[in-house]
């Protein structure tokens, strides 16, 4: 009879919600600039609708990151943390403006930060699946 697969951490639950949420907050700031770029008045309108593309299409890392870790896939760890060290300027950026912003930045900050812990915590390595440097493999010869 296989072995059935543990269960899924609850912190690889949290990183692909936050990665998801970052994902689909691109999104929807990528498809507002787009409309913005196609129905506005932008100084430049195809640099607009480009920018929008190009944010639509950065949203979609996470999202794909998102889907790997909640189904353990080693490769999503790789985009889940570029995701959150490319938010951490991102937050410094919005604390340092005025406002509004202000909060969003120390959101954004203590997000990533989390995330960032969860991803490099020895646990969650384990349990996406990745063997640390000089660890030898399975027992049977496999490698994992």
């Amino acid at each position: 009879m296989p072995s059935a697969e543990p269960p899924k951490p609850a912190r690889l639950t949290l990183v692909a919600g936050i990665s998801a949420l970052e994902g689909v907050a691109l999104v929807a700031g990528g498809v507002l600039m787009l409309v913005m770029g196609l129905l506005g008045r932008p100084d430049s309108p195809q640099q607009a609708e480009m920018g929008g593309l190009t944010v639509i299409a950065l949203g979609l890392i996470p999202l794909f990151a998102a889907r790997g870790l909640l189904r353990r896939r080693s490769w999503s760890r790789g985009p889940a943390l570029i995701t959150q060290i490319i938010a951490l300027p991102v937050a410094w950026t919005l604390l340092r403006s005025h406002g509004a912003l202000i909060p969003a930045g120390i959101v954004l900050a203590v997000v990533a930060v989390t995330a960032l812990y969860q991803l490099v915590r020895p646990a969650t390595i384990e349990a996406l699946g990745i063997r640390r440097p000089g660890t030898a493999p399975d027992a049977d010869g496999a490698d994992a």
